[in-house]
C-alpha cells in the first residue's frame, strides 16, 4: 500500500481518537480551555518533528507572518466550533456533520482563488449539500434551528450541529488560505505558526470564554488531547508528501468507521438514520469531488508529458 496512504489512514485514526477524549472531557473544561490545550501540548511533538526534518529554523522561516496568522484565526474558530459540536452530538454524528468542509472548499476556491470548476464538481457539490440537508431535517423538522434565528432557545443537538456546521464552513476557509500559503511557505511553517497562533490567541480569550482548574483525570485528558492531535497532525502532513492529496482525501471518510467504533464502545452513541443516510449522500459526493480532480491531474500530467520542450541556447 502507498506510504502516503497508510500516514493519511493512520492521522484518521489518531484525530477521531483525539475527539473522543475531547468527547470524554465533556463539561469538566470549558471549549477555549481544550483548544489551548489541543494547540499548547502538540507543539512538543511539532517541534521535535521539524528538529528531525533538518532544522528548526530552516523550517520556520516566513515572509508571510499575517498570513499565518489568518489562517491561525480562521484555524482556531473552526477548532471551537467542532470541539463545542462534540460536547452536544454523538461523534458519528459530528464527524458526518464535518464532512461538508470538501463541498465548501471548492465554493471557497471558486469565489476566493478564482479556481476554474468544472459541472460535474458543481453537480457533486449540489448533491453533497442536499446530504447536509438530510442530516439537519429532524432539527429543521423541529423548528430548532429557526428558533434560533429568532434568539430562542435550541435543543441541545440542534446547539451541536449549528457548531458542526459552522466548523465546517470555518475549514473550508481555513483550507483555502493554506493554499495561498504553500505558493511560498513549507509544510513546516504552516504546521508550526498555526499551533503557535493557535496556544497564544486561546489563552488570549480566556478569560472572556471562561477557564477552570482541571483535576487529575481533566489534566491527562487535556495533554492527551494535544499530544495526540500534534502526532495526527505530523502524520497528516507526512501523508501529502507521500501522495497526491486527489489520491489520498478519500481516505479521510475513514473517520466515519473510527467514529462509529469509537462512540459506540465508549460513549454508546447510535447515529440517527438521518445521519446515516444524510452522511452517505456527502461522502459519496465529496469522494466523487476528490476522484474528479485526480482524474484532471492525471489528465494535466499526460498533457504537460506530451508537451513537446523548448530546446534552450
Amino acid at each position: 500500500m502507498n506510504l502516503g496512504i497508510i500516514f493519511k489512514l493512520c492521522s484518521a485514526f489518531l484525530f477521531t481518537v483525539m475527539a473522543a477524549l475531547i468527547r470524554a472531557v465533556g463539561d469538566a473544561a470549558p471549549t477555549s480551555e481544550i483548544v489551548f490545550a489541543r494547540s499548547f501540548f502538540a507543539l512538543a511533538p511539532i517541534i521535535a518533528w521539524l528538529v528531525w526534518r533538518g532544522g528548526l529554523r530552516r523550517a520556520i522561516a516566513t515572509d508571510r507572518p499575517f498570513g499565518h496568522l489568518l489562517r491561525s484565526v480562521i484555524g482556531i474558530s473552526a477548532m471551537f466550533c467542532m470541539f463545542a459540536a462534540l460536547g452536544h452530538l454523538p461523534l458519528a454524528d459530528a464527524t458526518a456533520l464535518g464532512y461538508a468542509s470538501p463541498l465548501f472548499i471548492v465554493l471557497f476556491a471558486a469565489i476566493a482563488l478564482g479556481e476554474r470548476v468544472d459541472g460535474a464538481r458543481w453537480a457533486a457539490v449540489a448533491v453533497g449539500f442536499g446530504g447536509v440537508i438530510v442530516m439537519l431535517w429532524p432539527n429543521l423538522v423541529s423548528g430548532s434551528l429557526a428558533a434560533a434565528l429568532h434568539g430562542e432557545q435550541m435543543e441541545a443537538t440542534s446547539v451541536g450541529a449549528f457548531y458542526a456546521l459552522a466548523g465546517a464552513v470555518l475549514v473550508a476557509g481555513a483550507m483555502v488560505q493554506i493554499r495561498r500559503l504553500t505558493k511560498t511557505e513549507g509544510t513546516g511553517a504552516i504546521v508550526f505558526y498555526f499551533t503557535v497562533w493557535s496556544t497564544m490567541l486561546a489563552l488570549c480569550v480566556a478569560p472572556f470564554a471562561g477557564w477552570a482548574l482541571p483535576d487529575g483525570p481533566t489534566a491527562i485528558l487535556l495533554v492527551l488531547i494535544g499530544c495526540v492531535g500534534g502526532v495526527a497532525q505530523i502524520l497528516l502532513t507526512e501523508s501529502y508528501r507521500h501522495a497526491d492529496a486527489s489520491l489520498i482525501a478519500p481516505f479521510e471518510y475513514s473517520t466515519i468507521l473510527w467514529a462509529l467504533g469509537i462512540g459506540a464502545l465508549a460513549f454508546g452513541d447510535v447515529p440517527t438514520g438521518w445521519t446515516l443516510i444524510g452522511g452517505v449522500i456527502v461522502i459519496a459526493s465529496s469522494a466523487a469531488v476528490a476522484l474528479n480532480e485526480r482524474r484532471l491531474g492525471l489528465k494535466r500530467a499526460r498533457l504537460a508529458k506530451a508537451a513537446p520542450q523548448t530546446p534552450i541556447g
